[in-house]
């Protein structure tokens, strides 16, 4: 496309950047900045290579939003950072974070993450005052909102006791 050798230095480096998986049109340009390319190759080549499919913010935001929510298991708040220091816009983010929800909801995430920790611990400790306060304090780390935790804990915490003999 361009004989212009300083464009297929750039153009070598993105690409070589974009194989280690999908990144936002701000990350490749802020890491064309970081190699010391100016502002007309940088933006040649970020149009080069969103003309090709191989950069577009609405594509990498969907698919990371749905590695975070479905893998990492993160809460939107989380997902949504992870967004912003991606240089996505709000809009495209709001849509990301509906995508990832339609496989896995906030909900199922929680209680995917709880069901874990009661592999690792009994049930008694999960769900004592203590243990629910940890739990709770990890989950808020990972986006959640606390009234969400803390009805799955409660809704969790009430299955898993009507197992256990009633002491009274």
């Amino acid at each position: 496309m361009d004989d212009d050798p300083l464009y297929e230095k750039a153009r070598q480096k993105a690409l070589r950047y974009l194989t280690y998986r999908g990144r936002s049109v701000e990350e490749v340009r802020s890491k064309l900045t970081e190699k010391g390319f100016d502002d007309t190759v940088i933006k040649k080549v970020v149009d080069r290579l969103s003309d090709l499919g191989y950069l577009g913010d609405r594509n990498f935001a969907g698919q990371w939003a749905k590695s975070l929510a479905a893998r990492r298991l993160w809460g939107n708040r989380k997902i949504e950072e992870s967004l912003r220091e991606k240089g996505i816009s709000r809009d495209l983010m709001q849509e990301a974070i509906a995508g990832a929800r339609e496989e896995k909801d906030e909900r199922r995430a929680i209680q995917e993450l709880v069901e874990k920790r009661l592999r690792r611990e009994p049930a008694c400790e999960v769900f004592s005052y203590k243990g629910k306060r940890r739990l709770t304090q990890t989950l808020v780390g990972r986006g959640f909102p606390v009234g969400l935790i803390l009805d799955v804990l409660r809704e969790m915490g009430d299955t898993y006791n009507d197992g256990v003999d009633d002491p009274r």
